[in-house]
């Protein structure tokens, strides 16, 4: 599972590992949890004969906070969201891959190719995608689950027994389509009115965990908990009575990617994991663990043939639209994150 370090002395810790990781042959990935099976990465290692050391994180800011706190030059890949491949590049923290440099590079599937988040792919290539809602457990609650209500203005039945992400990204996107307003909203009376909304609804949230989303719907910790797609396809395998919700407001889609940081120790080694990455049969290999789309043509010969009827992958006509996470400027950033402060006190 993804785990963020909780203490100076953790960190550095890390750091001095990391680094002594840092030579010939080696690669130190910073990854999301439960999101690469091992026996790819055995399987890289088999083919190239370097050593992969993971560390994981569960959510994009948290990366981000971790990178900034002095783990930049530690690791050679990580694996943001489409939202925060633009800010980490925005902040001079990736490296560019030159042309030529990755050999598979022409395996992107066109519609990923060119991403506004990283035009051209000069820092990234794509690794997943899918998209972020809740699952509620029906055996608990009978009702109509297709509606942000549910997390924001929940029936009685549901009250005190909700688990959100731990991710200011997912869950403000979510509230902004609840209320109906515009992601990055400079208008004072929305923003007031979007903090005082998240504000009660917090009275009606049991937890904030991103690592343990799937483990406290299948336990029945929680009866509603915000999710990804994939990861809610496993919750469902274990506890049949979970279903993923599409609103009618809409939901959130993102697009996982690798990135090569800035300084990175082991840079050979990272192209090479981007290239592995890029083979069809690879990519394959995580879509069939993780139970989300890839962004390389030519995987389909490879797929479990049930990824392409997964309840979790497919909207109904009555969904409303996926949304991407957007990058607010600074200013604006500044008003979310108060409201995300306040939130979590």
């Amino acid at each position: 599972m993804k785990t963020l370090l909780k203490s100076g002395v953790a960190a550095l810790a890390l750091s001095l590992g990391a680094n002594a990781a840092a030579a010939e042959g080696k690669l130190v990935i910073y990854h999301w949890f439960e999101y690469m099976p091992q026996e790819l990465l055995d399987k890289f290692t088999a083919e190239t004969g370097i050593e992969v050391t993971m560390d994981t994180y569960d959510s994009n800011e948290a990366m981000l906070a971790s990178l900034k706190a002095g783990a930049l030059g530690t690791y050679d890949v990580a694996v943001p969201g489409d939202y925060m491949v633009e800010i980490m590049a925005g902040e001079g923290m990736l490296d560019t891959i030159a042309d030529g440099e990755l050999a598979n590079k022409g395996n992107i599937a066109p519609e990923w190719a060119d991403p506004s988040f990283d035009p051209g792919r000069t820092h990234s290539i794509p690794y997943q995608w899918g998209s972020t809602s809740f699952m509620v457990d029906t055996a608990v609650y009978g009702g109509d689950i297709d509606t942000t209500d549910i997390l924001f203005n929940p029936p009685a039945e549901l009250s005190g027994k909700i688990n959100m992400l731990d991710s200011q990204g997912e869950v403000m996107a979510m509230a902004a389509l609840h209320v109906g307003m515009e992601q990055c909203s400079t208008d004072r009376e929305k923003l007031k009115a979007l903090n005082a909304m998240m504000i009660d609804a917090k009275s009606h949230w049991a937890s904030f965990n991103s690592d343990t989303a799937k483990e406290v719907l299948v336990s029945g910790d929680a009866a509603v908990g915000q999710i990804y797609d994939g990861f809610g396809a496993k919750a469902r395998a274990e506890k049949a009575t979970l279903k993923y919700a599409f609103p009618t407001q809409g939901y959130v889609v993102w697009m996982d990617n690798v990135v090569l940081l800035k300084d990175a120790p082991n840079r050979d080694s990272a192209i090479k994991f981007m290239d592995f990455l890029l083979k069809p049969e690879n990519i394959a290999a995580v879509s069939n663990y993780a139970r989300y789309g890839a962004g390389v043509t030519g995987v389909g010969p490879h797929l479990d043939p049930e990824l392409a009827t997964l309840p979790e992958s497919n909207p109904p006509a009555s969904a409303g639209d996926g949304v991407f996470i957007q990058v607010c400027d600074e200013a604006t950033q500044a008003v979310y994150d108060q409201i995300w402060t306040n939130v979590k006190k």
